[in-house]
Parts: C-alpha cells; sequence; structure tokens
C-alpha cells in the first residue's frame, strides 16, 4: 500500500529539492545593493507623500475572520447533505448540534457588537 505513495513522495522531494534550489541560487548569484530608491515605498505608480505606514483598524481582522469561520460551516454542511439518508437520526442529531453552536456563536458576536462597523 505504502507503494502507491511513492510517485507522491518524489513530487513531493522534487518540488521541496527545486524550491531550495531557486532560494539558494537566488542567494548566492543576487545583488546586494542597498540604495534609498529600493527601500522608498512605491504603490501604484504614485509617489508616496508622508508615512507609508497606516494603521489598519481591528475591526476589518475580526469582520474577516468571522466570515472565515462562518464560511467554513459550509464545508461540513455539504458532505453531511450528500449522505444524509446514510446516517439517519443520528447525523441529523448531530448537525443540529453543530448549528445550533453556531448560531450561539452568532448571537453572543452580534450582542458583543462585533459586527458593527463604525
Amino acid at each position: 500500500m505504502l507503494m502507491d505513495y511513492l510517485p507522491i513522495l518524489f513530487y513531493f522531494a522534487i518540488a521541496v529539492i527545486f524550491a531550495c534550489f531557486a532560494i539558494l541560487a537566488s542567494y548566492l548569484l543576487g545583488q546586494r545593493k542597498q540604495t534609498l530608491l529600493k527601500e522608498a515605498p512605491y504603490e501604484c505608480g504614485m509617489t508616496t507623500y508622508g508615512s507609508s505606514f497606516r494603521r489598519i483598524p481591528i475591526k476589518y481582522y475580526i469582520i474577516a475572520l468571522l466570515f472565515l469561520i462562518f464560511d467554513i460551516e459550509i464545508v461540513f454542511l455539504y458532505p453531511w447533505a450528500v449522505i444524509f439518508k446514510d446516517l439517519k437520526m443520528f447525523g441529523f442529531v448531530s448537525m443540529a448540534v453543530f448549528i445550533g453552536i453556531l448560531i450561539i456563536a452568532y448571537i453572543y458576536i452580534w450582542k458583543k457588537g462585533a459586527l458593527e462597523w463604525e
């Protein structure tokens, strides 16, 4: 059975060796001249004025993480829906508990005000 995975292992080894070779070749052959122009921030072809580092509100990251958490729910719902008839009552109850936990989490997040963008 392990022989079936040998081509995958071989392909993975070739990919790792190539990645290491590319990084090493870049390090050995590349130039390392630091100039003021290279270190200057550049965005969209426009010269920046003032500091180019801005603080991004934490709300952005919270909304993104919440989207991912509730979007992953679909990943679990799809396989369950495909074999729903085979799981019978156990599958229904387990998915009801899973969705119930997600609903409780959603209500908690809503009450805390994490979904409000100010």
